[in-house]
């Protein structure tokens, strides 16, 4: 199944890498091989075996054993590790997919048995292991609002299919986590002082705790992944989302909100016409 041409469209990621030496012994023994391996794995190859393990009866809900496989980026010449973790975020997808599907549904997928099952090992995995946190949130069939806070146009790397490693189109920004951070900051103080709460605010906070939980020289990579393939070549040359979000944050921060409400209107309604196309056959 990691092998197959097969695309899966309609996740995009948000991603930490962190230094080797962040990971302590033997992990970082681990990773350091793993990398001067040179194996390239990409989120198709993850998402294709996690939706092999969903074919046997009854369903695998979450992985017996957790990944030892991870995305790699070398930067600056330093090493920069992020484990895939598919066990931990199987549950954690697994706690949340009970409010997204009716339950006739949800027990057709995965029988009631099945998810009693998935959450007693986590609950028991969680008290040998309290300090645990993904490496990577994933959305889908968009690119949460919130995510392009911490990114700017110029860090934007947009390749078309066929051009640079991959042979698959790539949208992508990378920042230093410090820079990531920063601007979680500052968006916050503008739009708490600007806004209502909401989903916005309320998202960006939920963000800015979980990069705390990083080493400071982590690089943060907001990756569109499979929508790459939903989008088509046009839409993602013309794609503007981060700009968007700086300029609707830059008008809100001068008082200026006729101009912040048509760049942030840009931005959303980019996404829904994207969101649209789930229902699409």
């Amino acid at each position: 199944m990691g092998g197959s041409p097969v695309l899966v469209p309609y996740t995009a990621y948000l991603r930490v890498y962190e230094p080797l030496a962040a990971f302590p012994e033997p992990e970082r023994s681990h990773w350091n091989r793993y990398a001067a391996a040179g194996r390239v794995r990409t989120a198709q190859d993850e998402l294709r075996q996690s939706l092999a393990d969903l074919v046997p009866v009854p369903p695998v809900a979450v992985p017996v054993h957790e990944s030892r496989d991870a995305f790699v980026a070398v930067v600056g010449g330093v090493t920069h590790i992020c484990p895939w973790r598919t066990r931990l975020r199987g549950w954690l997808a697994l706690e949340q997919v009970a409010g997204l599907l009716p339950e006739s549904v949800l027990d057709a997928m995965l029988p009631p048995v099945v998810r009693r099952q998935a959450a007693a090992d986590h609950e028991a995995w969680r008290e040998r292991n309290p300090d645990a946190r993904p490496w990577i949130r994933s959305a889908t069939w968009h690119v949460p609002s919130g995510w392009f806070v911490l990114v700017s146009a110029e860090e934007r790397e947009y390749e078309p299919a066929g051009a640079g490693e991959s042979k698959e189109p790539l949208l992508r920004y990378r920042t230093p986590m410090v820079q990531a951070r920063r601007r979680v900051a500052r968006g916050l103080r503008v739009l708490k002082d600007t806004l209502e709460e909401g989903p916005l605010i309320d998202g960006l906070i939920d963000v800015g705790r979980w990069l705390e939980e990083f080493h400071p020289r982590s690089l943060v990579e907001l990756d569109y992944g499979g929508l790459v393939h939903t989008l088509g070549p046009d839409r993602l040359a013309a794609d503007c989302s981060a700009a968007d979000m700086t300029e609707a944050l830059a008008a809100l921060r001068s008082g200026d909100s006729e101009r912040a409400g048509t760049a942030y209107d840009r931005l959303t309604e980019r996404w829904r016409a994207v969101r649209e196309l789930q229902f699409s056959s």
